[in-house]
């Protein structure tokens, strides 16, 4: 075989290459779509369990999934700013909801270092909003508020 002489082309070799690369972008494609549409997920889910810890009235696990803290029995000092009282005054029965016994979230926007999230209790109109911080994974209230359809907090 000289410089010159090209090798034998392998048909059935380049289609399968070529169905490969095909079925790779199409995979890294619907990948980067489920890791868009999902990014906020374990937010989402934690106010989820904290609601559905109010609903049961459970509210020692609610004010844990709150602080990100399951022990927080053994040192309450750590929550002098916002300690259990106060947290049954906001979230128990008397409460600007009252006995909360729905929760649906209607919208979330991740922003800065975390996720407002956007929930309708009790069928109200307005929702109130919340912030979880991504990496201490505490919830609070937002300081920000959404409107439908606004690409930035308000």
């Amino acid at each position: 075989m000289t410089l010159l002489d090209a090798p034998v082309f392998n048909e059935a070799r380049a289609r399968k290459r070529r169905n490969i690369l095909i079925a790779v972008s199409i995979l890294l494609v619907v990948l980067a779509g489920l890791v868009y549409w999902f990014w906020d997920w374990p937010q989402e889910h934690k106010v989820n369990q904290f609601f559905a810890a109010i609903e049961a009235k459970d509210f020692t696990t609610a004010f844990a999934l709150w602080n990100n803290d399951p022990q927080w029995l053994q040192h309450t000092d750590r929550y002098k700013l916002y300690p259990y009282g106060k947290f049954m005054v906001d979230w128990g029965s008397t409460g600007d909801y009252g006995v909360i016994t729905s929760h649906k979230i209607v919208m979330e926007k991740a922003t800065g270092s975390g996720v407002i999230i956007g929930v309708d209790i009790n069928g109200r109109k307005t929702p109130m909003f919340l912030w979880v911080e991504r990496k201490s994974g505490t919830i609070g209230f937002s300081p920000f508020e959404l409107t439908y359809g606004a690409a930035e907090p308000q």
